[in-house]
């Protein structure tokens, strides 16, 4: 049995369970990565989504985290209950933009930061594309729906790919990760919000203060919401997916000038980015890793 096979017989399963427990659970619906079914109640709508990708079979809870209906069927499912801290819990907007970065704990290659511009009809039509977090979703998937996000909101997007050179230099600048996170955020919304009517931005919660546009007045009337994962709502989603694109493709460029580069932080990396300080000294490793890195530096001392 295939791994959509497999997926198919889980949100079954899910649907069963939900109907015997007196909730009433919409037909499966199938979607280009997911299978899902939809708890209707008069407030609010729950989506329980079965996912089906590199990583296996993933079960997602789409909805207000805080509402009873959300607890009640994550308990039944997981057979668990949410203890947790309540955090803000927003509606997603109608108009607004969503950002999110790609690379920041990798070694090798750029940080990029996209920004995406979202409506109530291109929500609507991401959606059904199955836009989501880009951490859940292979390299081809990434590859396909980057496109097709690309295709469906035209020019409502930003990107930054900061390369590890200017990195390198940035964060001598700022000499702090959060900060140069701000940096990069504020740069690809800033762009964005020059050619929209946008008046909300939302992100991931990376730093205490909010995020900040520098350089005009036009972030002053714009309502910052600063959220943990954030990717639940479309647009940041969307951004993961073109920012990790844009991530890849800058590996695949380096495979053209003959330098192979693993992703991630691992030994093995590590291994990778001695071997090039030894063979091409620190200029070249400076134009390929993030020197910043205490991996990095203790190469360096060997």
């Amino acid at each position: 049995m295939d791994i959509k096979a497999k997926a198919l017989r889980e949100i079954e399963k899910v649907k069963s369970l939900l109907n015997s427990e007196g909730l009433v659970a919409s037909a499966i619906s199938e979607k280009p990565y997911n299978y899902e079914v939809e708890i209707v109640s008069v407030k609010e709508k729950i989506k329980v989504q079965v996912y089906f990708g590199k990583k296996g079979i993933k079960k997602v809870i789409q909805g207000n985290m805080e509402s009873e209906l959300y607890q009640k069927i994550n308990g039944i499912i997981t057979n668990e209950l949410i203890l947790k801290f309540p955090n803000p819990v927003f509606d997603e907007p109608d108009n607004y933009i969503g950002s999110d970065e790609s690379g920041k704990g990798d070694i090798f290659g750029p940080l990029v930061t996209a920004a995406v511009h979202v409506t109530t009809e291109t929500i609507e039509k991401l959606d059904k594309l199955g836009v989501r977090d880009s951490k859940d979703l292979s390299e081809n998937q990434i590859t396909e729906l980057a496109y097709l996000i690309e295709k469906t909101i035209g020019q409502n997007y930003e990107i930054v790919l900061i390369t590890p050179a200017k990195y390198n230099e940035l964060y001598k600048k700022f000499k702090n990760l959060n900060k140069l996170l701000n940096w990069s955020h504020s740069k690809a919304i800033e762009n964005l919000l020059a050619r929209t009517n946008c008046q909300t931005v939302i992100t991931d919660k990376f730093e205490k203060k909010n995020l900040s546009i520098a350089g005009t007045g036009k972030g002053m009337n714009i309502k910052f919401i600063q959220t943990p994962k954030a990717e639940r709502f479309t647009a940041v989603a969307a951004a993961s997916i073109l920012a990790r694109n844009a991530f890849n493709r800058w590996f695949i460029s380096q495979r053209k000038t003959g330098y192979d580069l693993p992703k991630g932080a691992s030994e093995h990396v590590a291994l990778k980015a001695g071997k090039i300080y030894r063979q091409s000294g620190e200029e070249i490793l400076n134009n390929l890793a993030k020197m910043h890195f205490k991996t990095i530096k203790k190469i360096k001392l060997q």
